[in-house]
């Protein structure tokens, strides 16, 4: 069974969020404990596992992600590695309609090598934060709120991007909290870098310190900085990790659209 490893969000190898691949043979997922190994052993932040559903009128293609530790209920950039692989190896044409834990997913691709992902828009609720959070990120917060019910994660506004980049959270600390991760965000100190904030993002309760770059956040992170900058609807995002990537949003209501593009980095065979 042949599985891939694709650098998602970015335009290079060895940058963005690498995600393992894995298209099934068959219309049907394997046993769960076989794929929570695979995932184990690959040891991404994601990896993505895909089989054609032919009877099925509604949607293409049944999709799962897991991390090293769990199964997720979304998940953008192994859902635009899944994208980038059925197209650039033929077995997709045109938009792919995807059924998940997360809902009806489409991945349509764009001419420029790029895929836009419709996504739900997470939700937004303001929080007050705990005062563990505060020790966790040794920073004191703009704003708190919480993504839920499918991303489930706390978004935090830092001050200023140098907040962000040049934040050290006890990682420990993070893991207690009983939320799929934390997201960290602030403004673009400079509108001419080519994108509109900046963030982080760090999944510890999935087994994930710290997420290169992570597409389901910005389910979140659109509606929050639309609101914040001027009603905006598109919007770049740069997410920087030591890897980085590009995350271009658009807002439309319930749905988010996610563009980015993606490349193939190594292709082999499970041998299992």
């Amino acid at each position: 069974m042949r599985i891939r490893i694709v650098d998602a969000f970015t335009d290079r190898p060895f940058a963005g969020n690498p995600a393992g691949v894995v298209v099934l043979d068959r219309p049907e997922f394997p046993a769960e404990e076989w794929m929570r190994r695979v995932a184990a052993e690959v040891n991404l932040s994601e990896t993505a596992f895909v089989h054609a559903l032919p009877a099925e009128p509604e949607t293409d293609f049944a999709l799962r992600w897991f991390t090293p530790a769990i199964e997720v209920d979304l998940c953008g950039h192994a859902t635009l590695a899944t994208a980038h692989v059925l197209h650039s190896t033929g077995v997709a044409d045109g938009p792919i309609r995807f059924a998940t834990r997360g809902g009806a997913l489409t991945a349509t691709p764009g001419g420029d090598g790029s895929h836009t992902l419709d996504f739900p828009t997470a939700p937004l609720t303001p929080v007050e934060p705990e005062p563990r959070l505060l020790a966790a990120l040794g920073t004191e917060p703009v704003s708190v709120h919480h993504t839920g019910p499918v991303t489930d994660d706390l978004l935090v506004e830092l001050a200023d991007e140098p907040a962000v980049r040049n934040l050290r959270p006890d990682l420990a600390e993070l893991a207690t909290f009983e939320r799929r991760g934390v997201v960290v965000t602030a403004e673009a100190a400079d509108r001419d870098a080519g994108y509109d904030f900046v963030s982080r993002f760090f999944g510890m309760a999935a087994g994930i310190p710290e997420d290169p770059v992570t597409g389901s956040a910005h389910t979140a992170l659109a509606p929050f900085w639309s609101a914040r900058l001027g009603g905006r609807t598109d919007l770049t995002g740069y997410q920087a990790s030591a890897r980085g990537g590009h995350v271009r949003v658009s807002l439309r209501g319930d749905r988010t659209l996610l563009t980015g593009r993606a490349v193939t980095v190594i292709d082999g065979d499970l041998l299992v």
